[in-house]
């Protein structure tokens, strides 16, 4: 099989035409470029199911198109007797402006009180959960985040009907000083997350395995055929997605069957937005300073790891190793890497958007074989 070929756009020309178009729709310099800051980081580590094309079909599907987002909305900061927590009310502004600030803001309640922690109310979806803890991680905290999906598209564990959202959790744990990047665990609690089904659609392949669920409530395997998502790992999988939903009710969340879906809440007093929770942690804070034979923290995480992967156990993979290798290619090309599908959707963004924006043509971009 041969190696896959990609073309290959520097990040000032993704940047310059992903704001563009979020200015376009409305949305301020600010969010716009935090916007298209992270489409570009999900780009450059190759996470493909949540790149611009997508973040910008969910806000013309839930977004600013269908007053799910507000732009320009400004972020309450609630009043509370706890130092190292925050209450915001995110007023639906653009998730990745608030999600941007929100890991910025736990990192510096982390640096002054151990750990910091934000809660997010009327948040609109953050895109890809993995590039904040990445980011805390590459700068040497442990950070969390997990938020409530905009729809309900998962079957709960012994169910039929989507009563849960994809639900991701994401980890960063600081691991730059034993490997070379940061140990991210990143997932959707469903077996497979509905923007790869959308990808498999647009390169009309079938899943790897009936992960998705038909409208008679059968698993398939058949992109065109998916109405619903099957949890992952069974019951385990369905914790997680159903630890979500908890924590966005605590934080004020209202019913997922109803999230991102206006038009069925009129009426109802129901709410339809996300809610969204961080939490850093800085390392100090939880070292008990008691390590065998003298190491220091950062030499007993490497030695901790050095052993779980020993022991025949040399060839496993370590969660973030894609992710790390992914932004390898990316260096080694020069830019962002994409598809000639990809390169067609962002060629059709700019021709048919009012803005005035470079169009990417195939003929004049570098290519690259992975």
């Amino acid at each position: 099989m041969s190696n896959p070929s990609y073309f290959v756009v520097s990040r000032e020309q993704h940047e310059s035409l992903v704001r563009a178009a979020y200015e376009h729709r409305g949305y301020q310099p600010d969010e716009s470029a935090a916007a298209a800051r992270m489409c570009s980081e999900a780009s450059w580590h190759g996470i493909r199911t949540h790149n611009a094309l997508k973040a910008l079909h969910l806000d013309e599907l839930f977004g600013a198109g269908a007053g799910g987002c507000v732009p320009g909305a400004k972020v309450e900061i609630r009043e509370s007797r706890f130092s190292a927590v925050q209450s915001w009310n995110a007023n639906r502004k653009l998730g990745q402006a608030v999600a941007f600030e929100a890991i910025e803001t736990c990192i510096r309640l982390a640096d002054q009180y151990g750990s910091g922690t934000v809660a997010i109310d009327n948040a609109f979806h953050y895109l890809w959960g993995g590039g904040y803890v990445m980011d805390a991680a590459k700068r040497g905290y442990i950070a969390y985040t997990n938020c409530t999906s905009t729809l309900a598209e998962v079957v709960p564990f012994g169910g039929k009907f989507p009563t849960l959202g994809t639900n991701p959790h994401s980890w960063g744990f600081p691991t730059t000083q034993a490997l070379g990047y940061p140990v991210v665990i990143d997932w959707a609690t469903s077996e497979i997350a509905m923007g790869k089904v959308q990808q498999y659609r647009n390169e009309n392949k079938k899943l790897e395995a009936p992960f998705g669920i038909d409208k008679d409530g059968k698993p398939t395997d058949d992109p065109f055929a998916v109405v619903a998502l099957a949890p992952f790992g069974r019951h385990k999988g369905y914790g997680l997605g159903l630890l979500n939903e908890l924590y966005g009710a605590a934080i004020g969340g209202s019913l997922p069957t109803l999230r991102g879906r206006a038009h069925e809440a009129e009426g109802t007093g129901e709410k339809t937005t996300s809610a969204f929770y961080f939490q850093v942690v800085h390392p100090d804070a939880i070292s008990g300073g008691d390590f065998s034979k003298g190491r220091t923290q950062a030499e007993n995480i490497t030695a901790v790891l050095r052993d779980i992967f020993s022991h025949g156990n040399e060839n496993c993979m370590l969660p973030g190793t894609i992710e790390a290798n992914n932004a390898k290619l990316s260096e080694q090309a020069g830019g962002l890497l994409f598809t000639e599908a990809e390169i067609r959707g962002f060629h059709k963004l700019a021709e048919e958007s009012e803005f005035e924006v470079e169009k990417w043509e195939p003929a004049s971009l570098p290519t690259f074989t992975a």
